[in-house]
């Protein structure tokens, strides 16, 4: 581990995670590439019980907000995660993604807003795309629409489905 890198998981928090693929190449670039990385996304997160509250997918790297999956660790669930798409998506490749990956936790409502703002403008930044709603991989359209897309997303929508329906007393 290098010096100085700390992890915080078992720690109650967000936690804005983002890896990269391997010597920073865009293999990430073909649309149906991207297809493969949204749908094992949506798959590791329903098995492990994780919510997702914002990603995006760049050509070379990924940006996740999530949260500690209540029955494995954050650093279990990215090795679950980049197994299986490095099965699907390697290739003759040497490897798809670098081993480490950035976590830094996030704390508040300010902070998590800022994040999802970051995630969501990343591509636009980039320059791949004028605004973020014209950039399929990220959970940009759910926000501003409410509709689900690949991957669940964790916001008031999904919370609300969750909630038990308050039967109204006859009067």
């Amino acid at each position: 581990m290098p010096y100085g890198l700390k992890r915080f998981q078992k720690a109650e928090s967000l936690h804005f995670i983002t890896f990269s693929c391997f010597g920073r190449l865009p293999y990430l670039e073909a649309s149906e590439t991207k297809d493969v990385v949204e749908a094992v996304l949506e798959a590791v997160r329903a098995r492990h019980g994780a919510r997702v509250y914002a990603y995006v997918l760049m050509p070379e790297h990924v940006h996740l907000l999530m949260n500690e999956p209540p029955s494995i660790l954050v650093a279990q669930f990215l090795k679950a995660f980049k197994q299986i798409t490095s099965r699907k998506l390697k290739g003759d490749r040497e490897r798809f993604w670098q081993e480490r990956y950035f976590d830094g936790n996030i704390h508040g409502e300010s902070a998590r807003s800022e994040v999802i703002r970051y995630i969501h403008r990343n591509p636009v930044k980039r320059g791949l795309v004028a605004s973020p709603e014209q950039y399929r991989w990220s959970s940009f359209s759910h926000y501003a629409t409410g509709v689900r897309g690949v991957v669940e997303i964790e916001s008031e929508w999904t919370a609300a489905l969750r909630r038990p329906l308050i039967a109204k007393k006859p009067r």
